[in-house]
């Protein structure tokens, strides 16, 4: 009896988050471990489908990296990137949507239909969803032509929003296209961050492979402003592979969406214990409105 109090008081402890948060929409860039590893995907794929039945409106951005390089290699095409894109010609580009929506997307749905959600998978094609044109790096100062990668122009939230409120889950594999029909490869952080901006999100969700942020003395900080995450760039604090990340973040929040949330995906239900319990499990990037 006392272990079932106790799992009465854990449904009690979630309610006032449930009752905040019922009507909002989240959008979850699901990546990193959480994708590769079995456990992990079953539960993420739990937490995403119990997300629906409680009442908010889960959007999945997914990304597929590791599998773009591995379809590449057995053709004998080396990937190359270009201060982390991925120089994308014309076979990659193919390559890249043979398996970002013919395979790791329909997988996607596939296992959030087994959970009991009614999941659809939809990429930036379909409709001309994700309009992009092309984009180009720069490389010690001078511009570099990376191909077909995309920079997003605009994202038609008609579409999301007629899915969501039709008890859907949208599954979107990160691809987008121009006026021509042309395709091309748009990173999932990207693709992520510009949804959630379209759609004014309550909630960005991004699963990494990292605890969260971290200070200069490597602790955890679980609520930062976008002026201090500033700070933590110009400072050097946040270095590396991070920067990109939490700038996209940055400029979700400033295009409406109310907080942007990096998590550990190795974490079992790592989405329920950062949407549901008040202290969280990974760092929060919080707007004036949150």
């Amino acid at each position: 009896m006392e272990e079932l109090i106790k799992k009465a008081q854990i449904l009690i402890d979630a309610l006032p988050y449930i009752q905040r948060f019922a009507g909002k929409t989240v959008v979850i860039k699901y990546g990193g471990n959480a994708m590769i590893n079995e456990e992990r995907k079953n539960q993420v794929m739990e937490d995403i489908t119990l997300l629906k039945f409680i009442g908010l409106n889960p959007i999945v951005v997914h990304g597929g990296g590791p599998d773009i390089s591995k379809a590449l290699s057995e053709k004998g095409i080396k990937s190359r990137f270009v201060n982390g894109l991925r120089v994308t010609d014309e076979v990659t580009v193919k390559v890249a949507q043979q398996v970002l929506i013919g395979k790791t997307n329909k997988e996607i749905v596939a296992l959030l239909n087994k959970k009991g959600g009614r999941a659809i998978g939809i990429s930036g094609i379909d409709a001309s969803f994700i309009e992009c044109e092309k984009q180009k790096a720069v490389a010690d100062g001078t511009e570099v032509d990376i191909g077909f990668v995309g920079r997003i122009k605009h994202v038609k939230r008609c579409i999301l929003d007629m899915l969501c409120n039709d008890q859907w889950i949208p599954v979107i594999a990160p691809i987008g296209t121009d006026e021509d029909g042309n395709s091309y490869n748009v990173n999932a952080d990207t693709v992520a961050a510009e949804v959630a901006a379209a759609v004014q999100a309550e909630k960005l969700i991004l699963l990494t492979d990292v605890e969260g942020i971290k200070d200069s003395e490597g602790n955890i900080i679980y609520e930062a402003g976008i002026e201090q995450i500033n700070d933590m760039i110009e400072s050097g604090v946040i270095n590396g592979g991070m920067i990109p990340k939490v700038k996209g973040c940055i400029e979700a929040i400033n295009k409406g969406v109310t907080g942007v949330h990096i998590i550990d995906g190795r974490i079992p239900h790592c989405l329920l214990l950062e949407i549901f319990t008040k202290s969280g499990i990974g760092s929060l990037i919080k707007s004036d409105r949150y």
